[in-house]
C-alpha cells in the first residue's frame, strides 16, 4: 500500500519518464509537483526502500518494473474514473481531471475491475489517452501532432497534449473534439498558423494550438 503522496510521486515520475530517455532529476520532479527539492529527496529515499524507484547520483530517478506497474495502475484508475464522470455523470471533459485526481487513490481492486466492466472496457479516456489494462499494459496509439501536417493533408483528432481546463474549453468553443476529421487547407509562413477545415467549417488556429492536438493521419 502507498500513501496518496507516494502515489502522486510515482505517477509524476512515470509521466516525466515518457518525456526523457534517461533518469529524472529531483528538480524536475519538484517542479512538476510544485514542491521543494529537499522534499523530493526524502520521498525518493522512501520509494527506494519500497523498491519502486532507483536513484543514481548524477543520473537521476527511474522506476523499477514494480514501480512502472504501480504507476500504470494509478493511471488506469484515473482514466477509468474520467470515463465514468463523462459518460455516466455528464461531466464535461474539462471538468474531470481534478475529480479523478481524488478518485484515483481509492484502493479497492474489485471496485476498479467492476468499474472497467461496467463501462464496457474502454480503451481511451475522454482526452484520447490510452487506458492501461489490469496487468499494467499500456497500449500504444499511433499519433502525430496536428502541427506536423502539411497543406492538403488530413487526420482524425485522437487526443490532446494540453489537458488544462482552459485549453479544453477553447476547443469546445471552436467545436473541435475527438473523432473529428481535420484537413489542413493552408499554413501561414509569417506566424506558422493553420487554416483548417473541421466539420465543413474553415477556421484559423495558432501554431500553439496545432502543437497541442493529436491526430492520426489519413
Amino acid at each position: 500500500m502507498f500513501s496518496q503522496s507516494e502515489e502522486n510521486y510515482i505517477k509524476a515520475i512515470y509521466h516525466l519518464g515518457v518525456e526523457v530517455t534517461k533518469g529524472i532529476s529531483t528538480n524536475a520532479i519538484a517542479k512538476r509537483l510544485e514542491t521543494k527539492a529537499s522534499s523530493v529527496t526524502d520521498m525518493i529515499k522512501k520509494l527506494s526502500e519500497k523498491e519502486v524507484v532507483v536513484y543514481k547520483k548524477y543520473q537521476g530517478v527511474t522506476l523499477t518494473d514494480f514501480g512502472k506497474k504501480t504507476a500504470a495502475n494509478i493511471i488506469r484508475k484515473h482514466r477509468l474514473w474520467e470515463v465514468f464522470l463523462v459518460e455516466e455523470l455528464n461531466f464535461s471533459w474539462d471538468e474531470v481531471h481534478e475529480v479523478a485526481e481524488q478518485l484515483e487513490h481509492i484502493k479497492s481492486p474489485k471496485l476498479i475491475d467492476e468499474l472497467d466492466a461496467f463501462l464496457g472496457y474502454p480503451k481511451r479516456d475522454p482526452h484520447g489517452d490510452p487506458i492501461p489494462d489490469k496487468d499494467g499494459n499500456l497500449p500504444q496509439i499511433q499519433k502525430s501532432l496536428l502541427a506536423t501536417l502539411q497543406k492538403n493533408e488530413k487526420g482524425v483528432c485522437v487526443g490532446v497534449n494540453d489537458t488544462s481546463s482552459e485549453f479544453l474549453r477553447f476547443l469546445d468553443k471552436q467545436e473541435i473534439g475527438l473523432g473529428q476529421d481535420i484537413e489542413v487547407l493552408d499554413k501561414e509562413p509569417f506566424d506558422d498558423s493553420f487554416l483548417v477545415k473541421i466539420n465543413g467549417k474553415e477556421i484559423t488556429i495558432s501554431n500553439k494550438v496545432a502543437n497541442n492536438i493529436y491526430i492520426q493521419k489519413k
